[in-house]
């Protein structure tokens, strides 16, 4: 085994994990990595990128760059064309993002879960029960974006945005040991509830980015929040936009979360534990 491979092991370790990123102030560690990241500094940005390969094992072959400006560019990279596409099938809704399938299956009256024997409510999720009624008896789906993967999302189907909430919160770490021990931790995180409704059968579909430790701020392209979304705190922000599948809508510059749900009748075509792609089909349309 290299060293490299050795190193990536012990950062993977998630008790160990746990303690080096709950354990210490995170809403410093997340300002400072806010600050580091965007330095292009050669000697910062050579330590940092080195650190970051190291321990996170990251596969950069599809990257649209092939050198980094600095460890955000490296973080927020855009992909070769190509790289996601969306799946076409007219009946599927795709994965907005890369990510490990944390959780999924059916809400139960308004109660899921994060982890086996860890549930929380919808409407503490979002802030605002009615938001949450349209599933309160539907599907959803947890999407973990590691810190190696690529961190932008896009459009699971055709679809609209009809509105957006910002959640100021904490940034407890979202790996599963967390989840596993603090008791409603999505619901505690900073989260941005993106309410969409479907060009198909106008199904509603809410999309929540959660932010986590070292997580410098969320990004939106359809629509205008300034440079930081957690300038001006909790509130909600107008915006309608119509955006296609697969196109991108966001990114989080670090890894974190995406909780998708769907009302009764859609089915997943996933599984907990599984690794998907964007693009890659999620969940299947009622008929």
């Amino acid at each position: 085994m290299t060293r490299r491979s050795l190193l990536a092991r012990i950062g993977a370790q998630e008790d160990l994990n746990f303690l080096l990123t709950n354990r210490i102030p995170r809403g410093l560690a997340t300002r400072f990595m806010g600050w580091l990241s965007p330095i292009e500094q050669p000697l910062v940005r050579a330590v940092s990128l080195k650190l970051w390969r190291t321990f996170c094992d990251v596969d950069l072959s599809d990257a649209a760059d092939s050198r980094f400006r600095s460890l955000h560019h490296a973080f927020t990279r855009a992909l070769k064309p190509g790289s996601r596409p969306a799946d076409p099938d007219p009946d599927i809704l795709a994965s907005p993002s890369d990510a490990i399938v944390g959780a999924c299956g059916r809400v139960e009256d308004g109660r899921l879960y994060q982890a086996k024997g860890m549930p929380y409510a919808i409407e503490e999720l979002l802030g605002d029960a009615a938001l949450g009624a349209p599933f309160r008896d539907g599907t959803f789906v947890t999407l973990r974006l590691t810190a190696a993967m690529y961190h932008r999302f896009h459009a699971p189907y055709d679809l609209t945005v009809e509105q957006m909430r910002y959640i100021s919160g904490d940034t407890w770490n979202v790996n599963p040991v967390a989840l596993r021990k603090v008791e409603r931790l999505f619901c505690r995180n900073e989260r941005a509830p993106i309410l969409t409704r479907l060009d198909r059968g106008d199904h509603p579909l809410l999309i929540v980015p959660v932010a986590a430790i070292l997580v410098a701020s969320m990004r939106f392209t359809f629509v205008h929040v300034g440079p930081h979304i957690r300038t001006g705190g909790s509130r909600a922000i107008p915006c309608t936009a119509h955006i296609d599948k697969g196109e991108e809508m966001g990114w989080f510059e670090h890894g974190s979360t995406i909780i998708l749900f769907a009302p009764k009748g859609f089915d997943l075509l996933v599984e907990t534990g599984q690794e998907v792609r964007a693009g890659q089909a999620l969940m299947r349309l009622p008929v």
